[in-house]
């Protein structure tokens, strides 16, 4: 029973990690205003590209996170023309942007399919890695597991603590003050787009570099839209972001678990454990008004200069 408590554990960092850094990227985006629905479709653009750049460059994880990263950017500047320069509909256009993903992932990565990549391989920190239990679950991990760490920290901070940080979330709660105190509403709300997309691509080329260790179409199985409702699970904050990835990371995990142990438990029903913790988290935002009150301002709503009052 401990060897399977451990094993579980050593692998929710690897599921979690995705989800945490699309929820951050996700944060910035919505404190700045501005509703991304199209984190499904940034997952994937980002995971293709991974896969491409580790093969093409002879096998570093390192450039392939950095084409999920340039990836997730690049769709992320079409998103930001059509929901901030030309003010189109939010929901409808980040829907757009996931199934644009998924169409354009499919479409491109038919030369990818099925091709192994090594990838993301764990640390090994000496005796530590060797200690019983903890050494296997916290110090065995691979290297983003570690470096996403401090990137919720900058996050955080720079959110939280930097004068660029308080106008961004100056814009999305109140465009229309910023604007009067000389702040660029669209300067800020496309520069959070932009940096929040960089980091949904980011995730997806976790996926396929640590998790998958492949390419196929739709392989993020809907890790965007579960990050969208950590972000409601979350209240807006990159530290209860970080609680709420490990959370439903454990619930992933566990799914390859129960079936490596051999418990006799309906497949499609371990499957859908981690829709139904999102259910449960948006029922949670539905009843309770605090969780609802802790949303930016003008999250979702277009700013047109002109109309300020």
């Amino acid at each position: 029973m401990l060897t399977f408590i451990v094993d579980w554990l050593a692998y929710t960092p690897i599921f979690a990690t995705p989800l945490l850094l699309a929820t951050l990227g996700l944060i910035l985006n919505e404190r700045a205003g501005v509703l991304n629905l199209g984190a499904e479709g940034l997952f994937l653009c980002g995971a293709l590209a991974a896969v491409v750049a580790y093969l093409a460059t002879g096998g570093s994880p390192w450039l392939g996170m950095a084409a999920a990263l340039a990836a997730g950017a690049a769709v992320s500047v079409l998103f930001a023309f059509l929901v901030v320069t030309l003010r189109a509909d939010q929901v409808v256009t980040g829907i757009t942007i996931a199934f644009f993903g998924s169409g354009l992932t499919a479409l491109l990565g038919g030369a990818w399919m099925n091709k192994a990549v090594g990838g993301f391989t764990a640390v090994k920190l000496g005796f530590l890695s060797e200690l019983p239990v903890v050494g296997k679950i916290v110090f065995a991990q691979d290297p983003m597991v570690y470096l996403t760490i401090p990137i919720v920290y900058l996050v955080w901070r720079f959110l939280f603590r930097t004068m660029p940080g308080l106008r961004l979330r100056a814009v999305g709660e109140n465009p229309q003050a910023a604007d009067a105190a000389g702040v660029s509403v669209d300067f800020y709300r496309s520069l959070a787009v932009i940096a929040g997309g960089a980091l949904c691509g980011a995730a997806g080329g976790y996926v396929a570099l640590a998790g998958a260790k492949i390419w196929f179409e739709d392989m993020t199985q809907g890790r965007g839209w579960i990050a969208i409702v950590l972000v409601i699970f979350a209240r807006w904050m990159p530290g209860r972001a970080a609680f709420g990835a490990l959370l439903f990371g454990s619930i992933e995990a566990l799914i390859p678990r129960i079936f490596a142990a051999g418990i006799p438990v309906p497949q499609y029903f371990l499957q859908m454990t981690p829709f139904v913790a999102t259910l449960i988290v948006l029922i949670y935002a539905a009843l309770y008004s605090r969780a609802r009150g802790a949303a930016p301002g003008a999250l979702g709503l277009p700013y047109v200069r002109e109309d300020r009052r």
